[in-house]
């Protein structure tokens, strides 16, 4: 086994820079394995990255993709903690040094060492991908690999978002926006999970079935991109107390007037990459924090797949597609026609 077929994304350009190639299968250092993909999520991030938005760090030729999962083929010689034929789920970043504050803490995607799955090295969009040990977990067998493949990224960033970094209580009300996509879905049963009511946007009415589904209490469609007066009014008048925003600039106006007294405000995605402007009074007057969360440390995956395993989180993998469709799986999300998450399958 020499090669192996993968999505080899040329530059940053239109969606057909994104080419199926025959490539080298990666050689392995002694603390990496190498994992046949089961599976690999899609995340707007990825597109972000192709179409030249994200530049920092980025060398091409680049295999994208930063949620995958599948079987561990082979071991450098210094793994210790898996085998070949175990069952296994990555995190986003692999190469975190574990000797900084950030890596002691559990906040390993703060270390300055770290490098993101699918930006900074070749990622999942292939029949096998290589990373450090420390970034994979055992997968149990009541987990499948397709929902594996999009736990840390899908799920566990929304968990580290509203639970750890939001600190969502019972009896609160929580303002989900983009609310049908990958990480919409999940966080809206992650703040369910948290005993909140779940105020669910979005701006297509195709969506609203999968949000409804996810668990959200109210839906508001927000097709014209204002939404704040309709989001106090399902909140008594008050506004939110908890802000999970997965799209960024183009909702965070809107977002940010539908936050109430003490609201925490957690930026989760941004979408497009453009500047916002605010009057910070609208922060101070009301006691808003502006927080942030930028992905999933392994103590958070490993609650991820407890919860899955439990059953009391459900990942919302709603399409697959071959590693082939990859630029048309694109240009669908770009398009907003897919809900929740989906996986391309070698």
């Amino acid at each position: 086994m020499t090669t192996m077929r993968a999505v080899v994304t040329a530059g940053p350009g239109d969606y057909d820079v994104m080419r199926l190639r025959d490539v080298p299968v990666p050689a392995l250092g002694d603390r990496e394995v190498l994992v046949r993909t089961a599976a690999s999520g899609v995340c707007y991030h990825d597109h972000l990255i192709r179409a030249g938005v994200m530049r920092r760090g980025i060398t091409f030729p680049l295999i994208l993709g930063h949620e995958g999962a599948g079987v561990v083929e082979a071991v450098g010689a210094y793994v210790r903690s898996l085998k070949p034929g175990d069952r296994v789920a990555c995190t986003q970043w692999t190469e975190a040094c574990g000797l900084c504050r950030f890596c002691r803490t559990n906040r390993e995607p703060l270390c300055a060492e770290r490098k993101f799955f699918g930006h900074d090295r070749d990622g999942t969009y292939a029949e096998f991908f290589k990373i450090q040990e420390d970034s994979l977990l055992s997968l149990p067998p009541e987990v499948g690999l397709e929902e594996g493949a999009i736990l840390s990224c899908a799920i566990g960033t929304v968990l580290a978002a509203l639970r750890d970094v939001g600190r969502t209580q019972p009896g609160e009300c929580v303002l989900v926006t983009g609310a049908g996509g990958g990480l919409g879905v999940h966080a809206i049963q992650v703040a369910k999970l948290c005993g909140a009511t779940v105020i669910a946007q979005t701006t297509s009415p195709a969506k609203v079935p999968v949000i409804r589904e996810a668990g959200a209490d109210e839906v508001v469609v927000a097709e014209d991109g204002r939404f704040a007066d309709t989001v106090k009014g399902c909140a008594g008048g008050e506004g939110v107390d908890v802000v999970c925003d997965t799209v960024g600039a183009p909702v965070f106006q809107e977002a940010l007037r539908s936050a109430g007294r003490g609201a925490r405000y957690v930026l989760v995605g941004e979408l497009t990459g453009d500047p916002v402007t605010f009057n910070t009074a609208r922060l101070f007057l009301k006691g808003v924090s502006l927080l942030s969360t930028t992905s999933t440390s392994r103590v958070q995956l490993a609650d991820v797949i407890r919860l899955v395993r439990q059953r009391r989180l459900r990942p919302m993998v709603t399409e697959r597609f071959s590693l082939a469709d990859a630029p048309r799986v694109h240009r669908l999300m770009v398009e907003r026609k897919l809900a929740g998450r989906v996986v391309l399958v070698p």
